[in-house]
């Protein structure tokens, strides 16, 4: 388990690269977006302040994810970063309605003001550092294999896109289109509402023990290649945190030995946590008939 808590460790580092991004640039996008009169980087610097919260939340739950078994958590803590996860798609969904409640009043409002282009300068400057800080966690993620961290890696990407989109409204209102930023605003509503869901959506489908059947499958197809087995009567698979809990039920020769039938299991459970992953492997071993 040592290898396990040092990779969470390693994955504070990129967390704490994306919350200084988030404060700097959602400072700048504010402030620019009012003085500039630009919705579309008022809008996009709300969206990294909900972002500050997802990586703070990321972070939290990094850090009890931490804390060894202890008598009413034999499995450990893992789970603490999914409900920090939910906890934060919360948070974002409410600041997205707010974005798009506030971009669509502002378009019956009427005389709307075109933003300076200055604010689309900012825009694309921010783009091209959450850029790079996508690709630092992104690298980070997949060298710890930490599927929170690579959530958020794709989080930045998707916030570099968003300023790339806000900096395409601000220079549509320039050619005599200024409710094209209040639309780009309202877009930029869209997908934090959207990554809010995707959050949510993965979040209580790990807390309520859903398990993706393609990975299912391929836990099925490793262990049907160990030397012994002759037959898998289930396979049974739940998250904690970035790893797995498996249970599998195998078939063996009846002739063989109880020492033989351990070897098996004991190659099954070095096999998944190669290959998959794994933190936990339960085998039970019964005889093909």
């Amino acid at each position: 388990m040592v290898n396990v808590y040092d990779e969470i460790r390693k994955g504070e580092r990129g967390a704490w690269v994306s919350i200084a991004a988030y404060l700097l640039l959602s400072a700048l996008k504010l402030i620019s977006g009012y003085i500039f009169a630009s919705s579309a980087l008022l809008a996009d610097g709300f969206n990294n302040v909900t972002d500050i919260v997802v990586s703070v939340a990321v972070l939290i739950g990094l850090r009890i994810s931490q804390k060894p078994p202890d008598s009413d958590h034999t499995y450990g803590h893992f789970r603490a970063e999914t409900i920090a996860a939910l906890l934060a798609s919360f948070i974002m969904a409410v600041v997205g309605l707010q974005v798009l409640i506030d971009g669509i009043g502002s378009i019956f409002k009427g005389g709307k003001q075109t933003p300076d282009i200055t604010s689309a300068g900012v825009a694309v400057i921010c783009a091209v550092i959450m850029l790079g800080v996508y690709l630092y966690n992104n690298r980070l993620a997949r060298q710890i294999n930490n599927k929170a961290l690579l959530a958020a890696a794709k989080d930045n990407l998707s916030d570099a896109l968003v300023s790339v989109g806000a900096a395409v409204g601000i220079i549509g209102a320039q050619f005599g289109l200024p409710w094209l930023d209040t639309v780009a605003a309202i877009v930029v509503g869209f997908i934090i509402c959207k990554t809010a869901w995707e959050i949510f959506r993965d979040s209580t489908h790990s807390l309520t023990d859903g398990f993706d059947e393609q990975e299912l499958s391929d836990l099925r197809s490793t262990i049907a290649l160990i030397p012994g087995v002759e037959g898998i009567r289930d396979v049974k698979a739940r998250v904690h945190g970035n790893h797995a809990l498996v249970d599998v039920v195998i078939e063996v020769n009846p002739q063989l030995s109880l020492i033989e039938g351990h070897r098996i299991s004991d190659r099954i459970e070095e096999r998944l946590q190669e290959v998959h992953n794994t933190m936990h492997v339960h085998v039970h071993v019964e005889p093909k008939l």
